[in-house]
């Protein structure tokens, strides 16, 4: 599958957990059918929702006069990750939902390390 057919994946993996119905075996030939054949509501609000990422990768996002933008990435049901650029910001009359965000996704290799920290807190001593 495309980077932007494992986004659309998702997208109905998200529709299916959200309705209780099972998802039918999803492929790189049948994904875009199953896409246009779902409800635009439902794949509306899943794609608003999944917009935004659910991974901020630190990656360098391309610039724009109007609207910031970060790179993002969430996990495709077969394991392996998507990224895309997350366009927000742009003011009282801006639209960055409007942008076209699926077409531009790209694979993404992740490392997972888990690392212990100190976090410290500090207070003003009592005199």
């Amino acid at each position: 599958m495309t980077p932007e057919q494992k986004l659309k994946h998702l997208i109905l993996y998200k529709i299916s957990a959200d309705s209780g119905e099972p998802l039918v075996e999803v492929t790189a030939e049948n994904v875009d059918g199953l896409y246009d054949e779902a409800d635009e509501e439902d794949i509306g609000e899943a794609a608003a929702e999944l917009r935004e990422g659910e991974h901020a990768t630190g990656l360098t996002a391309p610039s724009s006069r109007y609207y910031e933008a970060k790179e993002v990435a969430a996990q495709a049901p077969d394991g392996s990750w998507i990224g895309w650029t997350y366009w927000y910001g742009g003011g009282k009359h801006g639209e960055p939902e409007a942008i076209d965000w699926m077409a531009s996704a790209y694979a993404l290799d992740c490392v997972a390390e888990e690392k212990m920290t100190t976090v410290r807190t500090f207070t003003k001593a009592a005199a």
